[in-house]
């Protein structure tokens, strides 16, 4: 299989590269070696595994990872229907199948003995046992298995074990450096310049501030989805608050606080 790079053109769904990670990306795929994406909610992971994936022109399969994702999830599993069993196979296998990139969003959200099912696809074997079906399904080699996490999240109840982690190259994604950010939100959305900044302005107070209580700070998305609002016509505090303050608490004295930063750059 002809494993060289799509050339970048206009229709890639839209990724501002912080570094090397589009280099790694395409040694991982040119290697057929599995690749773990860790870093924090809206930072672009998502983003940028769908732009490789137009990159490289592959079909992309993205499976959102919860408590309730089972192996049979994954895999398939057989359904009865008028009178007949039939199997049915899981996103997983459908793409070992078909090839291209099968994307798990936030691994350590499933739970730890349905990761094991990727073991033997994520080392040299590149192998899916479906025990169902007495199936030993090869990968081919346009196959590629990309997973993710935030290391934020990580306890003792919910992290990736080390036989797992131990199977992937790894990249850390962070949030962009600021002139960056800005550039992020006039590409994704078209905005005036000038509002980037001050969104990123806004974006970075928020991530810096100390003696408020927030489970997440402002992510790169959310400032995307006021850049958004406000290009749309709706006013910068509206728009602030929607996407930024209520998105990130439910305390009312913690988001008083958080939309005084708002105000301190679009004013009353």
């Amino acid at each position: 299989m002809d494993m060289k790079t799509t050339p970048v053109d206009k229709d890639l769904p839209f990724y501002a590269p912080a570094g090397g990670e589009v280099d790694l990306f395409e040694h991982a795929w040119r290697n057929r070696l599995p690749l773990l994406i860790k870093g924090p909610t809206g930072c672009g992971k998502t983003r940028f595994v769908a732009h490789m994936a137009a990159r490289l022109g592959l079909p992309l399969t993205t499976v959102s990872c919860h408590d309730d994702l089972t192996a049979a999830d994954l895999v398939g599993r057989h359904l009865i229907g008028d009178g007949q069993t039939r199997w049915c196979d899981g996103p997983l296998t459908r793409a070992v199948r078909e090839g291209g990139i099968c994307y798990l969003d936030e691994i350590v959200e499933a739970r730890k003995d349905t990761t094991v099912v990727l073991h033997p696809l994520a080392d040299d074997r590149r192998v899916l046992p479906i025990e169902r079906t007495g199936e030993l399904l090869e990968a081919p080699a346009g196959f590629m298995l990309v997973i993710s996490y935030n290391p934020g999240y990580q306890n003792f109840l919910k992290g990736l074990k080390p036989s797992t982690r131990q199977r992937f190259v790894a990249l850390s994604f962070d949030f962009p450096a600021a002139d960056r950010e800005e550039a992020i939100l006039v590409g994704e959305t078209g905005c005036e310049p000038m509002l980037a900044k001050q969104l990123v302005s806004i974006g970075r107070s928020l991530r810096a501030l100390k003696d408020v209580d927030l489970e997440e700070v402002a992510s790169t998305r959310l400032l995307v989805y006021a850049a958004t609002l406000i290009r749309d016509g709706m006013a910068p505090l509206s728009a602030c608050r929607a996407a930024l303050v209520e998105a990130l608490t439910d305390d009312t004295e913690v988001a008083v606080a958080l939309m005084e930063v708002v105000r301190a750059t679009f004013g009353k």
